[in-house]
């Protein structure tokens, strides 16, 4: 098993390696992006050696997993709950707000729904951490993975150009930015960039609610699992097939995401080690991106056209909206 693994995973981990470099000279890029399109245009352009596909799908999926567990070790649900009780109601109309627009636009749009899931759950919750999390469980193949991710980002960098520009314009204060950046932009990197852009205040803030808000991913995706489970539960009873397990689909991963955020939260992680952590699960997350650029078809992306980009700029446009309206009428604009 491990030498059939082995090169496509050493190839992957080269390939993450000069992607992360990337990442770093060019921040508002970041590894991952640099990471998925790199394994696009191998896969498309230069094409990949057959003994690598095993590895590959290995990196996609476990590492994949993986990369999530890590990043709970991260979160301290003491700071999460603190947070959590001051932006509750603004993360949840906009997790609704995201998840309500993607499905009816994506329905008129005529996109697939599993791409309509991914696109709302990037946008409402964090990005392609939160893609990363819910596509085992809707299993959505690489070309979705890559083509939500891809827009996802798209917006990522408009939100770090212009939301500084709107909050000064709409004289924001630090608190208020923070929580806008924190709930309304998806990527952390890209909540950090815009959020200390404004102000060092305004950053530390949006860099807490983005944590707190990465939290979503564990109530969503169990209820993801749950409409799936169904669903397929009654596929396998229409077809008088084997009864359909929800535990087949079941995000176990998420439970250990869980896990850690627990030891975290009780001081088991030295500093230095909580470091190394977000290191090792930030370059998982390349390592993962681009074992799906790796895997992605570029003429099936296109074949999609420009309706899923599409898609994610209303979305985005709703997200933020909702995230306004609520601030504006809490007093906190």
């Amino acid at each position: 098993m491990i030498k059939k693994i082995a090169p496509g995973f050493i190839f992957v981990l080269l390939l993450a390696l000069f992607s992360t470099w990337l990442g770093s000279l060019v921040p508002i890029v970041g590894g991952p992006v640099f990471g998925i399109l790199i394994g696009v245009l191998i896969n498309n352009l230069l094409s990949k050696p057959a003994y690598t596909q095993a590895g590959i799908q290995f990196s996609s999926k476990k590492v994949l997993q993986w990369s999530i567990i890590a990043l709970g070790c991260g979160l301290s649900l003491t700071e999460v709950w603190r947070t959590g009780s001051e932006s509750f109601l603004l993360m949840l109309i906009s997790l609704i707000s995201a998840f309500i627009a993607a499905y009816g636009v994506g329905r008129l749009l005529n996109i697939p729904l599993k791409m309509q899931t991914l696109i709302g759950a990037g946008t409402g919750i964090c990005g392609g951490s939160a893609i990363a999390a819910v596509s085992p469980i809707v299993e959505a193949d690489e070309i979705e993975i890559a083509y939500s991710i891809s827009t996802i980002f798209l917006f990522n960098v408009v939100a770090v150009l212009t939301f500084p520009a709107i909050g000064h314009w709409l004289g924001m204060s630090d608190a208020a930015f923070g929580l806008l950046a924190g709930t309304a932009i998806n990527d952390t990197s890209s909540v950090v960039a815009a959020g200390y852009i404004y102000s060092d205040a305004a950053g530390a803030y949006a860099t807490i609610v983005k944590l707190t808000r990465t939290t979503m991913i564990i109530p969503i995706c169990f209820a993801l699992a749950i409409i799936v489970g169904i669903k397929k539960s009654r596929q396998a009873s229409e077809e008088q097939t084997v009864t359909f397990r929800v535990t087949k689909v079941f995000p176990w991963f998420i439970i250990w995401f869980l896990a850690a955020s627990f030891l975290n939260t009780a001081g088991l992680f030295s500093d230095q080690m909580l470091r190394y952590l977000d290191i090792i699960a930030k370059f998982m997350i390349v390592m993962a991106l681009t074992a799906i650029g790796l895997s992605a078809d570029f003429r099936k992306m296109m074949k999609s056209g420009v309706k899923p980009i599409l898609l994610g700029l209303i979305v985005w446009f709703v997200v933020s909206g909702a995230s306004l309206i609520v601030l504006a009428l809490t007093g906190k604009l």
